[in-house]
């Protein structure tokens, strides 16, 4: 038979288990490169005195797009290294938080969502996940890179040179959506698919209230004669590669995909009216030509004309 312990050698041996859990490290866990610290690389993350870009950018479309728009969301894909594209979604009122869900669990922190209504009107979305800022702008003069066949070829994966015109700092709305666009087009320096160099340039003008883009490849003479020295910028050319749209900015919201409204265009005209409008003139053609059927038929009735003394003559 097994002797019962003692209580004292009980409250002994508890107060030892407990010593133990106190005083005993976390084991480091173990993966596939090796054992890894959470406290070395926590230190590491916290300690590093420079600012690391980890910016990474949603690309994804409407149902029902057009073959074209497509194309230009594939074009912008192409020129964003740092972005990850995925599949379409359905327009509706709910897209803000399927739109947020997506882009955490994609692991971005920026999107841009082509959206098309009624096959024909191209709207963009830019904004900053979760917590915004948001844009929605009206896409104008689109221009694929299939569309132009443009003679500039500039490496795929290299991060651009972003410059904006001076007029982007005279409102403070201009200069928030310049911060935006540098955020979500600015390629990160070390993100794993982007090259080391720039060779391209995005440009983003201001031109009747709309913002225009454009892409030059920076196109360098490498032969041994005229080779260039560093700061030799007479002898670069710049040839445009694509692709080629234009941003009409309707609203800024205070979050993603909504929210308070921030900054609304008064000089917006929403595509839907301007077609109204022009079926209102058509209109107008046919009434005004009825009208002058009208008038012409009373005037004739008024002005009757004398009877002709040699119209019997001829009959005869």
């Amino acid at each position: 038979m097994a002797k019962k312990r003692k209580q004292s050698e009980k409250e002994a041996s508890s107060e030892l288990i407990k010593k133990k859990e106190e005083f005993s490290v976390e084991r480091p866990k173990r993966t596939l490169l090796g054992w890894k610290d959470k406290d070395v690389e926590e230190k590491k993350q916290n300690d590093s005195p420079f600012f690391r870009n980890k910016e990474k950018v949603l690309v994804t479309c409407s149902r029902r797009i057009i073959f074209r728009y497509r194309h230009l969301m594939l074009n912008v894909v192409s020129i964003l290294p740092h972005c990850k594209k995925d599949n379409k979604i359905d327009s509706k009122e709910s897209k803000g938080g399927a739109l947020n869900e997506l882009v955490e669990l994609k692991n971005c922190s920026s999107c841009l969502f082509f959206e098309c209504r009624k096959q024909k009107d191209l709207y963009l979305w830019m904004a900053k996940c979760p917590n915004g800022p948001s844009v929605k702008f009206l896409v104008n003069a689109v221009h694929t890179m299939e569309e132009l066949k443009l003679t500039g070829n500039h490496l795929k994966g290299s991060r651009p040179i972003l410059t904006f015109s001076t007029n982007f700092d005279n409102d403070p709305h201009w200069k928030l959506l310049k911060e935006i666009i540098t955020q979500i087009f600015g390629v990160p320096k070390d993100h794993r698919k982007a090259k080391p160099f720039h060779d391209h340039v995005f440009v983003f003008s201001i031109v009747d209230d709309h913002i225009w883009f454009r892409n030059y490849q920076i196109s360098v003479p490498h032969n041994e004669i005229d080779k260039v020295d560093r700061g030799g910028l007479d002898k670069m050319t710049l040839v445009e590669v694509g692709p080629r749209f234009c941003l009409n900015p309707i609203k800024i919201f205070g979050g993603s995909f909504g929210g308070p409204t921030l900054y609304e265009n008064p000089y917006y005209v929403s595509p839907n009216q301007i077609r109204a409008l022009e079926k209102k003139k058509q209109a107008g053609k046919y009434a005004k030509k009825v009208k002058a059927k009208k008038r012409r038929r009373i005037h004739e009735e008024t002005n009757a004309l004398e009877r002709d003394e040699f119209a019997d003559i001829w009959k005869d």
